[in-house]
């Protein structure tokens, strides 16, 4: 696909020489800055996630409801009520950061994890304030993933839009990336309570620890993202909806297929982050061994992403996008049925591993592929939506639907099998997906 079959059709041609003009990166972004996009990304999605890690605990806390499952349902529900605040933070920042540019929309994004995070940390029990309790914390949720329905679409355009030649899919793959590092402190945090806390502090206060921590390095995140450059200075003559309307009604087909794409992302890495749930409950292995299946999807994610970047960069991003998917499609049945036969560390590191490899190598191809389909005018909208709509239907879904269906069928194969469902169909959207690598992102 050459560059002009990417730009809107039928734009008055004021606009397009308006959007041509604007400024746009025209050396390569600095490792600094890198860093900078990299690290407050990471803090925002490590708020997001470790409330998965200590499901079982906040849902005893705050949810105490009967039944070996009733307060962990009730917990994951509410881990994926923060997903459907995200098309919503994606429309509302992601047009920001077309109208503004991506830095300011990079910085409110933090400013309004940190709210989320506070009262997460700071509310009292349900038996010390009764329903107040829970209502506070499914708020919490929701402005949480507000944030973060804001935040993937401005800070990967930004990494994308000042990549060098040749270089975007590394770049943009420090995205992933910077989610893996989240999980693997995430991981940390976990195994080391874990090991020194009991089950009484852990249920106690001990979970609010990782909370906490997070709000010791929020500042840091916020100053650092003041150095940020900035890739895109969009007009100010364009409203909010026109941009949404813009990507809806001349991008749909990138849309859909984008949201399908990341379908199977969502569901594979929650289905990593539900491991510690997972061992705990189905496959009962203690709580420490539990957390180190988070610790190693961490490292993995982190590494295989950055793998995934430079392989997009060198054979393209149709073969990186689905090789991966197929092979985790044919692998994750087998492995699951090896780890449910014979639970141990061995067999709970391994799945955990090869789970985050495959999935993180998709995901950073995947998240390149979009955004370069998309003018640049629309691109943070765009992108926003894709991830914010493809993570809220199917991943904010993940945990509940996966702790149902065992509950109700007592199959410890669940998981697998809807891995594999959505694996396919991404398979077949990449199919109809054209090949971007060579398009011109700056137009």
């Amino acid at each position: 696909m050459n560059a002009s079959t990417l730009n809107p059709a039928g734009l008055p041609q004021a606009a397009t020489a308006a959007r041509s003009a604007q400024p746009v990166a025209k050396t390569a972004i600095s490792r600094k800055a890198v860093a900078a996009a990299v690290a407050g990304n990471a803090l925002e999605f490590y708020d997001f996630v470790i409330y998965a890690y200590f499901a079982v605990y906040i849902g005893r806390t705050f949810f105490p409801v009967s039944g070996e499952f009733g307060s962990l349902l009730v917990a994951v529900a509410t881990f994926g009520v923060g997903f459907f605040t995200r098309p919503l933070g994606g429309v509302l920042i992601g047009a920001f950061a077309d109208r503004a540019g991506r830095k300011p929309a990079m910085i409110l994004t933090v400013a309004l994890i940190t709210v989320g995070t506070l009262g997460l940390a700071a509310t009292p029990s349900y038996a010390s304030i009764g329903i107040a309790a829970p209502v506070i914390v499914v708020f919490c949720r929701l402005l949480q993933g507000l944030a973060l329905g804001g935040e993937v679409g401005p800070a990967t355009a930004l990494l994308l839009e000042a990549a060098p030649p040749g270089r975007r899919g590394f770049y943009s793959s420090w995205q992933i990336a910077s989610q893996g590092l989240a999980v693997a402190v995430g991981g940390t945090f976990g195994v080391a309570l874990s090991l020194v806390l009991t089950q009484e502090q852990l249920s106690s206060w001990g979970w609010r620890v990782p909370f906490l921590f997070s709000l010791v390095l929020i500042p840091i995140a916020l100053y650092i993202r003041r150095s940020l450059p900035e890739t895109h200075e969009g007009s100010g003559e364009r409203t909010g909806a026109q941009i949404v309307g813009s990507v809806f009604s001349k991008h749909r087909r990138v849309l859909v297929l984008g949201v399908l794409l990341t379908a199977a992302t969502a569901v594979a890495s929650q289905v990593g982050n539900y491991m510690v749930t997972y061992a705990v409950q189905v496959l009962k292995l203690p709580p420490a061994l539990a957390q180190g299946s988070v610790l190693m999807g961490g490292v993995m994610t982190f590494a295989f992403a950055l793998v995934g970047g430079l392989l997009c960069d060198r054979y393209g991003r149709k073969v990186t996008n689905q090789l991966p998917r197929i092979v985790l499609m044919l692998s994750i049945v087998p492995l699951f049925m090896w780890l449910s036969g014979a639970p141990g560390a061995t067999t709970l590191l391994v799945v955990s591993a090869i789970l985050a490899a495959l999935t993180a190598m998709f995901g950073a191809a995947g998240l390149v592929t979009v955004p370069e389909l998309l003018p640049i005018a629309v691109r943070s909208t765009g992108l926003s939506l894709v991830y914010a709509i493809g993570t809220s239907v199917f991943g904010g879904t993940t945990q509940f639907v996966v702790t149902w269906l065992i509950a109700v069928t007592r199959n410890p194969m669940a998981p697998a099998y809807y891995v594999v469902a959505m694996c396919a169909i991404s398979v077949v959207a990449m199919w109809m997906l054209p090949e971007s690598r060579d398009v011109d992102v700056t137009k």
